[in-house]
């Protein structure tokens, strides 16, 4: 515990060089950072939280890595050791968090819940590491976000449970070893891309998810509204679903919106046609595009007579930020094979132009 102690204080003294600050408390993390400060005010419940699955058992679609992940859940609980770090990649919204929190109650252990971005130097990954236990896991979201000297600490915690604390500087260094109890960490992250190779290479699991069917969304979608204590029938659940982009975070979005449009317009009744109405008051169209996206659209068949066209002058013509556009907007309307992207800029299919009901230019798209 002596040394534990020590190391906590030699990492922040080197993390802070404001010799008048406070170490960090004693104790174990809260909340989703341990540096965020106090709790958050009691906001009731959140409905992502109460529609996320508890156990594997509950969870639709991603099938084959619940396969995988099953079979070294059991090896790990034959062997008796903690089951090995694992990476969990793809686009927002397709349940990596969810994996992540039921992956410690299929181990009947304990988790711990942290994110990348709020990890800023090693004294705010110490709290965690000091206070796991044996086949615990410790959860990093947006694990891409964490500086390189946070995964130096990695590093040897992943590999060989411990880490090195280097006291001193010079001739007069000396390295304290701080051991720790063998554990699991969970990363995920949108962005595999920008981990770096040493830290990618130490998860013995990785796992990228895909995005969802109809069939399975329409099925969540089911099951959430049971939780809700409302009734929708499979062809308001498959209405939902298509306009849905493929992901369980938005679905459940559209549910919740929709709950509450029937509630106040029509007594709770849900069915097909009070679904589209809902989703039609916010802008969602059967595609699942949004206002933003026939926006842009709109743009470059009208300005651009359908491309190609430059992210940056889209962007301009928008008075929209060229990010936005290219993380939010875009990767929707690609995948959707409404518009494409070429050297010469981007470019509306004659899909978009269908959706759109707009008619193509007599002159070649190229």
């Amino acid at each position: 515990m002596i040394d534990r102690l020590m190391a906590r204080e030699a990492i922040y003294q080197q993390s802070n060089p404001d010799p008048g600050g406070d170490p960090p408390e004693d104790g174990p993390p809260h909340g989703k950072n341990a540096a965020d400060g106090g709790d958050e005010p009691d906001r009731g419940p959140d409905p992502d939280v109460t529609l996320r699955p508890q156990r594997m058992a509950e969870m639709v679609g991603q099938q084959d890595v619940i396969e995988r992940l099953r079979i070294a859940i059991d090896a790990a609980q034959v062997r008796g050791e903690p089951l090995g770090h694992i990476l969990f990649d793809g686009p927002p919204g397709l349940g990596k968090t969810t994996f992540a929190t039921v992956i410690p109650s299929e181990m009947k252990t304990t988790v711990q819940m942290a994110n990348g971005a709020g990890l800023k130097a090693p004294r705010d990954l110490l709290p965690y590491l000091t206070n796991v236990s044996r086949g615990s896991v410790l959860f990093i979201d947006e694990i891409h976000r964490v500086p390189r000297a946070i995964e130096e600490y990695l590093y040897t915690a992943m590999e060989d449970f411990r880490i090195d604390i280097v006291l001193g500087e010079g001739v007069n260094a000396r390295t304290l070893n701080l051991s720790l109890e063998p554990f699991t960490l969970i990363g995920a992250t949108t962005r595999a891309g920008m981990l770096t190779a040493p830290l990618r290479d130490r998860f013995q699991i990785r796992e990228h998810l895909g995005w969802y069917t109809r069939k399975e969304l329409a099925e969540i979608v089911l099951r959430n509204s049971k939780k809700l204590n409302i009734e929708v029938d499979p062809t308001s659940a498959g209405v939902i679903a298509d306009r849905s982009r493929s992901t369980p975070r938005l679905a459940n979005n559209r549910l919740l919106w929709v709950r509450d449009y029937a509630q106040s317009k029509t007594k709770g009744n849900v069915e097909a046609s009070v679904c589209e109405a809902a989703l039609d008051m916010i802008g969602i169209d059967h595609l699942g595009l949004d206002k933003q996206d026939r926006n842009y659209l709109d743009t470059l068949m009208r300005v651009f007579l359908g491309g190609p066209a430059g992210l940056d002058a889209i962007a301009h013509t928008m008075n929209v930020s060229s990010d936005t556009l290219e993380d939010e907007v875009e990767p929707f309307l690609l995948r959707s094979e409404l518009l494409v992207r070429t050297r010469r800029g981007r470019l509306a299919t004659p899909k978009a132009f269908e959706h759109m009901k707009r008619q193509m230019p007599d002159r070649p798209l190229s």
